[in-house]
């Protein structure tokens, strides 16, 4: 049984949430040593934790919040944890789809820190990630939820949520996103590391490439796999006021008429892995679920920052694309969803990312654009941003105008936007957390 943690003086949340900052939210160290040291010294809680674990380069939130949307509609109590956060770190670690009290994260970050400080002693300290994840399968086991649903934080093999039993692995569309995974080729293999002996494995539309890799990763270890368009799948899309109708297949059977909230192509295939995930989770069960139940489950998804809209008169979407392939399906899901006169493009991203493939990728979309920079040391700055949009944005008549912020962008943004016209935020969930803060504060 998990093993409780000394007691302390229970802090309130502004301290826990300095103690967490201390350990350097980007400071990142790929090996298991420390959290599995952690988890050692807390029992092993999540050994006895049933676990669905999402990685893939994008839609892995959405993912995430689908299959606990769906659980939770059965009846089960879930655990979920996804990265980043956009307004409070809170977000991160939820129990039936609401984020932890305040309190009860101080008090969590109290009790799993004082472990980490032996972690600490005996070599290179914990991570913020790594303190995070103990913190989210402590809370799950301690209450208990019936079934947790994980979201990798970058990778999979050597990501601190690998310590999770796995029951099933899903892994939703891979791309090349962040550089420390390499080429696509590196980053399916390092995705693939969330495999494990006993578990089952549930995979989105791949190229051939990744296909094989990923198979090839489930066969070492007798996984049994599904494959998107193969075992489950789209079989009809529609677009509907305020999202999209779809009819999901798994196996043979079709769920019809499924209101889906979310928009565009791509939130249609993460409701199909999503329903994969839990039919695959449930195993023969899963066939005396009702479709209505199924259809309850996804009509309450929500998934904040992807497509979301925030404001009308005008209307502002906020979307976190934060590579060319999450662009390409945010630009794809505008031109559909949407019917606007004109889009004014508020794009702030990190540095360390494509950012002539992701300001690109709007070039055929949108009609003025106001580059900003999010509040991060990791950002581009709007020099930078500049410099590249007016590159991508040369010869097509389009202002580029500079923000020094994103609230400062938003106004921007919303003065040139007229009747009719739209305001989308891209580039990074940091420049979609800020716009958030504006327009919804936490």
């Amino acid at each position: 049984p998990p093993r409780t943690p000394p007691a302390r003086n229970v802090v309130d949340f502004a301290t826990a949430r300095r103690v967490l900052d201390a350990r350097g939210p980007g400071r990142m160290v790929p090996d298991l040593s420390r959290i599995t040291a952690l988890m050692d010294l807390l029992g092993n809680p999540q050994q006895d934790l049933p676990t669905i674990h999402v990685t893939g380069t994008n839609g892995k939130t959405t993912t995430t919040r689908m299959i606990a949307a769906l659980l939770s509609e059965l009846g089960l109590t879930t655990g979920t944890f996804t990265s980043p956060h956009l307004q409070t770190v809170r977000e991160r670690i939820q129990v039936g789809l609401q984020p932890i009290a305040e309190e009860d994260f101080a008090r969590t970050v109290e009790s799993v820190q004082h472990v980490a400080e032996l972690v600490d002693a005996t070599g290179e300290d914990v991570t913020f990630f790594e303190l995070l994840v103990a913190m989210a399968l402590w809370t799950f086991t301690d209450l208990p939820v019936d079934v947790a649903v994980v979201e990798v934080g970058m990778g999979g093999r050597w990501d601190a949520t690998n310590v999770v039993r796995g029951d099933v692995a899903v892994i939703t569309p891979v791309d090349v996103d962040h550089r420390e995974l390499g080429d696509r080729r590196a980053t399916a293999g390092e995705k693939s590391g969330i495999i494990k002996a006993g578990g089952r494995v549930v995979v989105g539309e791949q190229d051939d490439e990744v296909l094989a890799i990923v198979t090839a990763a489930a066969g070492e270890v007798d996984a049994p796999v599904r494959v998107f368009d193969e075992d489950f799948g789209i079989e009809d899309r529609a677009i509907a006021m305020g999202g999209q109708q779809v009819d999901l297949r798994i196996g043979e059977r079709v769920v019809a008429d499924v209101f889906l909230p979310l928009h565009g192509p791509h939130q249609a295939e993460n409701a199909a892995i999503a329903l994969a995930a839990v039919a695959t989770f449930l195993g023969p069960s899963f066939d005396e679920v009702d479709d209505d139940v199924v259809r309850a489950g996804f009509a309450r998804v929500d998934s904040p920052g992807r497509m979301e809209v925030v404001a009308r008169h005008p209307t502002v979407v906020l979307d976190g694309a934060h590579n060319p392939h999450g662009a390409r399906a945010t630009a794809l899901a505008l031109d559909e969803a949407f019917t606007f006169r004109n889009v004014v493009l508020v794009i702030g991203c990190m540095a360390d990312k494509d950012l002539p493939g992701i300001v690109g990728a709007f070039r055929d979309v949108v009609d003025h654009v106001v580059v900003t920079a999010p509040d991060s040391p990791r950002a581009a700055t709007v020099a930078q941003m500049a410099a590249v949009a007016r590159e991508v944005f040369a010869g097509t008549g389009i202002a580029v105008e500079e923000a020094a912020d994103v609230a400062e962008a938003l106004e921007l943004a919303t003065g040139v936007a007229g009747e009719g016209d739209g305001v989308v935020v891209t580039g990074s969930l940091m420049t979609v957390g800020a716009a958030r803060d504006v327009h919804l504060p936490a």
